[in-house]
């Protein structure tokens, strides 16, 4: 019975990290390229019959849901959408970067960049749009490849973890890094869609009715704290 109260406990903050995690999806359902947090909690909502008890198993840390988003069609020229696997890649002093956030633009240098300045790598280097070519006249083939008026500019670097997604790392602003054992492989034949932005693969009514069985048990188990202190103090007085 001593250890009632740490159970409890223990399952009121993983249900509180549980919260958290469908708080921040929720509030990243518009997110162009967001890749859905999950723990093992969340993947067991997601399966759930409304059978067993609540807080059994304690959540691991979040994890991603590497899942395809929907394509939205923006007619943008340097809105650029993977379909299928594979990241984009973006070279920061720090070293790369992966995002699926295919929204990018060029900078005073005409590198093809993403929308906070960082170069979007290509498989021969910087992607490079001369001075005398305007953006409407460029075309992205459904391999990556980038051409304006049938002259070659360059081909985006698309590369995938196989087996090893799970081991990257959030890095802010829809972008992952890897750890040095967990190297990037080259996709050999991504599609790409120009004109497109990939949806968030968050689906709002699951993820509201995740946060509602949540708080449900959150609330069932603050009820059994306080019948356990109840009958703890029903005990003492029964005592005196």
């Amino acid at each position: 019975m001593a250890d009632i109260g740490a159970q409890v406990s223990a399952s009121l903050d993983a249900l509180t990290r549980e919260f958290d995690v469908i708080a921040h999806n929720l509030a990243n359902v518009s997110t162009v390229g967001y890749k859905r947090r999950c723990t093992v909690f969340s993947k067991a909502l997601d399966t759930a019959t409304g059978a067993g008890e609540s807080g059994q198993e304690e959540p691991s840390e979040a994890v991603f849901d590497f899942s395809q988003g929907h394509l939205v069609q923006t007619n943008r020229i340097l809105d650029c959408a993977l379909h299928g696997k594979g990241f984009f890649v973006l070279e920061t002093p720090e070293g790369p970067l992966y995002t699926r956030h295919g929204v990018f633009e060029t900078n005073q240098n005409g590198q093809v960049v993403d929308i906070s300045g960082r170069i979007v790598a290509g498989t021969g280097g910087p992607l490079v749009v001369p001075a005398n070519v305007g953006l409407s006249r460029l075309h992205v083939s459904n391999n990556g490849r980038i051409s304006a008026d049938g002259a070659a500019i360059g081909q985006f670097r698309v590369v995938e973890f196989p087996d090893m997604e799970d081991r990257l790392v959030a890095a802010g602003e829809n972008c992952f890094w890897a750890p040095q054992d967990v190297p990037p492989v080259d996709v050999d034949d991504p599609t790409v869609k120009q004109g497109f932005r990939e949806a968030s693969n968050v689906r709002l009514i699951d993820e509201l009715v995740n946060m509602i069985m949540v708080s449900r048990m959150y609330e069932a188990n603050t009820r059994l704290v306080n019948v356990k202190k109840d009958a703890t103090s029903s005990l003492i007085s029964a005592a005196t």
